[in-house]
C-alpha cells in the first residue's frame, strides 16, 4: 500500500425529504448564490419548486441559470461567469446530475480568474481559488457531489477535458433517492455504469497489498450489480434506489482510491467518444471499458480472476485460469446488455472513420502514454477503439 493522505470536506445529507432543508443550509454559507441546472425535468417533478420555496423562506436570494445539457458545454460556464462576476454572486447551488455539477464547479473556479476558464481544462493554469458549491443530486452517477472533478465539453474542436482539485469539493450535498424515481431507465443504467467504472479505474491497479480497499471496491461493484436492475423494474423502490446512490457517491470520493495507483485510460478514451459524437458517458463506458479489459487483462491476469470469483461468482478454472479471467469480462458485458447498455460503438452509430483521431486525441498526438495498470500509446489507443466496434 502506498502513501496517502485522505481529506473530504463535503457534508452529505441523505434521505427523504432533505431537499427541504437546502434553504437553511445554503443560509449558513451566502445569502446571494446562483442556482444552477439543466432541463425542464426539475420543474416538471416539483423539485424546484421546493428548492425555490426553501431558498426563500430562508432568505436567500438568488438568480437563475438553466439550460445544462449532458456533456456540459464550456459556452454556459462562461455565460454563468459572467453573470456572477456582473452580480457579486459567490455561491453556487447546482440541482442535477454530474453534468450540472460539474457545470457549476466550472463557473466556481472561472470567477476569481482573469484569464479563461478553459486555461485549466487544457492543462495551462492550475486553480488556485474557487467559490463555493453545493448540490442536490438527481441523477446517482458521476459522484461529482463529493469529488473534486469537473469535466467540460469545448465545442470548439470537440474536446472534453476535466480537472481534479480540492477546491471543487462542495461544501455540502444533499441526495434523496425519492428524487431518482422519475428518471428515465436508459438514464439510470447509464448512471451505474458510470459508478462502475469509477471503481474499475482504481480496482484494476499494480499496488499490491490493497486487499482492505480491494473488498470495498468488489462490495461496491456487487452492490451496483444486485440493486440497478431492481431500481429498473420497481423505479420506486427506495431501498434499492438508496443503495445506488450512496454506492456512487463513496464510489468517487476518493476513499476507495486511497493507498493505491489508479488507471483512467478508459475515462480518458471515452471522452474522445463523447466528446466528438456527444454520447452519453454511462453507454461511451459500457462500450469501452470491456475493451480496455480485453486489451489489458494479460499484464495481471491474477487480477481479473479475482474480479471474475469475487464479483461475479464464476469457479474458477485451474487447468485454464485464462478462461476465468475472460468469463468475467463476458460476464460484465451480460450484465451492461442486461440492463440496456450498448457494449459495442457499433450500437453507437460510431464506425471506424474518426478511430485515429480519437486516438490522436487522448495521448496528446502520441506525445504521451495514459494510463497506469499499462500504460497505453497511441497505437495500443487504436486498438481498444477497434476491439470496441
Amino acid at each position: 500500500m502506498e502513501n496517502f493522505e485522505f481529506q473530504n470536506k463535503t457534508k452529505i445529507i441523505f434521505g427523504r425529504g432533505t431537499e427541504n432543508q437546502v434553504g437553511e443550509e445554503t443560509a449558513k454559507h451566502k445569502k446571494k448564490i446562483l442556482l444552477h441546472y439543466g432541463s425542464k425535468s426539475i420543474k416538471a417533478s416539483g423539485l424546484y419548486e421546493k428548492v425555490v420555496t426553501s431558498l426563500k423562506n430562508a432568505g436567500v436570494e438568488f438568480l437563475e441559470l438553466g439550460g445544462v445539457q449532458p456533456n456540459p458545454r464550456l459556452e454556459l460556464v462562461k455565460k454563468g461567469i459572467e453573470i456572477c462576476k456582473n452580480n457579486s454572486i459567490n455561491f453556487i447551488l447546482a440541482v442535477g446530475g454530474g453534468s450540472v455539477i460539474d457545470s457549476a464547479k466550472a463557473i466556481a473556479v472561472g470567477i476569481p480568474y482573469e484569464g479563461d476558464v478553459w486555461d485549466f481544462y487544457s492543462g495551462i493554469a492550475t486553480p488556485e481559488k474557487a467559490i463555493d458549491v453545493a448540490t442536490i443530486l438527481t441523477i446517482p452517477a458521476a459522484g461529482s457531489e463529493s469529488s473534486g472533478s469537473s469535466v467540460i465539453t469545448n465545442s470548439d474542436g470537440d474536446l472534453k477535458r476535466g480537472i481534479t482539485d480540492d477546491l471543487l469539493r462542495p461544501v455540502f450535498s444533499i441526495l434523496n433517492p425519492e428524487l431518482t424515481f422519475t428518471l428515465p431507465n436508459y438514464q439510470t443504467a447509464c448512471g451505474a455504469v458510470d459508478i462502475l467504472a469509477h471503481l474499475f479505474e482504481r480496482y484494476f491497479t499494480n499496488t499490491k497489498n490493497v486487499d482492505f480497499s480491494d473488498r470495498m471496491l468488489e462490495a461496491t461493484m456487487k452492490t451496483i450489480i444486485n440493486n440497478v436492475p431492481l431500481s429498473l423494474s420497481d423505479p420506486k423502490n427506495y431501498d434499492a434506489r438508496a443503495e445506488v446512490m450512496w454506492a456512487g457517491c463513496v464510489a468517487h470520493n476518493d476513499l476507495l482510491g486511497m493507498g493505491r495507483e489508479e488507471d483512467w485510460a478508459s475515462h480518458g478514451i471515452e471522452h474522445e467518444l463523447s466528446g466528438i459524437y456527444d454520447v452519453a458517458h454511462g453507454a461511451g463506458l459500457a462500450v469501452v471499458f470491456p475493451a480496455w479489459m480485453k486489451y489489458v487483462y494479460k499484464k495481471n491476469p491474477q487480477k481479473f480472476i479475482e474480479f471474475a470469483t469475487r464479483v461475479w461468482k464464476i469457479k474458477a478454472s485451474p487447468g485454464n485460469m485464462e478462461a476465468t479471467a475472460l468469463a468475467g469480462i463476458l460476464a460484465l458485458e451480460k450484465f451492461f446488455r442486461s440492463i440496456g447498455m450498448p457494449t459495442t460503438l457499433k450500437e453507437l452509430n460510431i464506425g471506424t472513420d474518426r478511430l485515429e483521431e480519437m486516438a490522436n486525441k487522448c495521448t496528446g498526438n502520441g506525445k504521451y502514454k495514459i494510463g497506469e495498470f499499462v500504460k497505453l500509446d497511441k497505437n495500443a489507443v487504436l486498438e481498444i477503439l477497434k476491439l470496441a466496434l
